[in-house]
């Protein structure tokens, strides 16, 4: 069963975020803004922290365009805070990076690898009213690209706020959008 346009399931779980420290975040949280929740296996691993400072790079970028980013594994806030103290490519991480050492919201989007106790890759992009809009899972040995994921934000964002258009492929902002109608059918 697909995900895309469900609401996402309560959870209640502790965070760390650098220059804030240890606080508790649930679903709830999650609502009024743009969110995208990125799935990744374990701390203090090998492609994890390329993907973590990929999209701590590119974090300013997602919070002009009103998205809030949240990392998760079945780690715990220790670990993630443990982990940004000792990793160079960790530290840069400013957004909130959610433990789950129960699986709870791992097993929740559907990404829980339950013979390791570990997430597959999956990133979700869940909209104000907290509806998963973008949902991409593939296998842990494949790193993700934080510029698709935000090129992929601002098209579902555009959609959003552009009732009757679509983006069609490898729309990037300020390219033409289509406006579907028995007028494009065969034309395209």
């Amino acid at each position: 069963m697909s995900l895309i346009n469900t609401t996402v399931l309560p959870f209640k779980t502790q965070a760390f975020q650098a220059g804030k420290g240890f606080f508790q975040v649930t679903n709830e949280d999650l609502k009024g803004k743009w969110s995208l929740v990125v799935f990744y296996p374990a701390d203090f691993t090998f492609v994890c922290p390329t993907e973590l400072e990929d999209l701590a790079d590119k974090y300013e970028e997602f919070k002009k365009l009103g998205v809030e980013i949240y990392s998760v594994s079945t780690d715990t806030h220790f670990s993630h805070k443990a982990w940004a103290d000792t990793s160079d490519a960790i530290k840069k991480v400013q957004y909130v990076m959610l433990g789950d050492p129960t699986g709870t919201i791992t097993r929740n989007f559907g990404v829980m690898i339950e013979e390791e106790g570990l997430a597959l890759r999956g990133s979700f992009l869940i909209n104000p009213e907290g509806q998963i809009k973008l949902c991409e899972i593939h296998d842990n040995g494949i790193g993700r690209d934080a510029g698709e994921m935000l090129r992929k934000a601002k098209a579902a964002k555009y959609v959003a706020e552009h009732p009757g258009e679509v983006c069609p492929a490898k729309w990037n902002e300020g390219a033409e959008t289509l406006k579907p109608s028995l007028d494009l059918v065969g034309k395209i």
